[in-house]
């Protein structure tokens, strides 16, 4: 079984920053990708970042030069700097994992964390 520690979720103004956390842990004998996505009140939840094992990075085209992941393979730990922050990225956001596990594939969702954007 995994684990997922999510943080840094919150209240800011507009142009604010914010950065987001999510540890994983458990029986992870490789990340393939960590992810992070988001779920706006009435929205599907969409793709925000990703970064592989291989370091590959994508990001949707709404955040690119505001977002910035990152990860410590040392900590299984991703990372979400939000900069210039706007309203309309007000959501709760979700840490995804793909990882092998103790014999298998699998897959794992954070609990979410809120960020509200607003004056």
């Amino acid at each position: 079984q995994v684990q997922l520690m999510e943080s840094g979720g919150g209240v800011v103004q507009p142009g604010g920053s914010l950065r987001l956390s999510c540890a994983a842990s458990g029986s992870i004998r490789l990340i393939y990708s960590m992810n992070w996505y988001r779920q706006a009140p009435g929205k599907q939840r969409e793709l925000v970042a990703a970064v592989t094992s291989g370091g590959r990075i994508n990001y949707a085209d709404s955040v690119k030069g505001r977002f910035t992941i990152s990860r410590n393979n040392a900590k299984n730990t991703v990372y979400l700097q939000m900069n210039s922050l706007k309203p309309e990225d007000t959501a709760v956001y979700f840490c995804y994992v793909d990882i092998w596990g103790a014999r298998t594939r699998e897959n794992y969702w954070g609990q979410g964390t809120q960020v509200t954007v607003s004056s």
